[in-house]
């Protein structure tokens, strides 16, 4: 299921869990994103590649290629190197090593949960710079 808005910046939702990438791909779309969903790395790759997204907003522990082996080959693609990757995860992965996300190349790591607000101004700050 994709939801969309015809004016929006397009994301890439990556996310294995069908109800987190449901409430996800919601709050997105009603802040105005065009939301295009996969549930695992692969799949991701495939609609990177096909419609290079705005931003890539993906959980590191999915399915296939884990968010970091995702990161790393859409950094290393010329058709995706310049899109920015935000991470969100979950405690414990975060926890085990901080900076590995940052290392495979994403931009922004946001914690698990993730309020609406803060993801919403995590893409826009990646898009348009930080708002003064």
């Amino acid at each position: 299921m994709e939801l969309q808005q015809t004016d929006g910046l397009r994301v890439l939702l990556v996310e294995d869990d069908g109800d987190g990438r449901r409430l996800y791909a919601l709050w997105l779309t009603e802040a105005g994103f065009t939301v295009k969903q996969a549930h695992n790395g692969l799949q991701a790759l495939e609609r990177a590649f096909e419609s290079v997204p705005d931003v890539v907003v993906t959980d590191l522990n999915i399915p296939g290629i884990d968010g970091f082996e995702l990161t790393r080959r859409l950094k290393l693609d010329p058709r995706t190197c310049e899109v920015p990757v935000i991470a969100v995860t979950g405690y414990a992965a975060f926890q085990a090593d901080p900076a590995r996300a940052r290392r495979a190349g994403c931009d922004v790591v946001l914690e698990k949960p993730c309020s609406p607000d803060d993801l919403e101004a995590a893409i826009r700050n990646l898009i348009d710079g930080p708002r003064h």
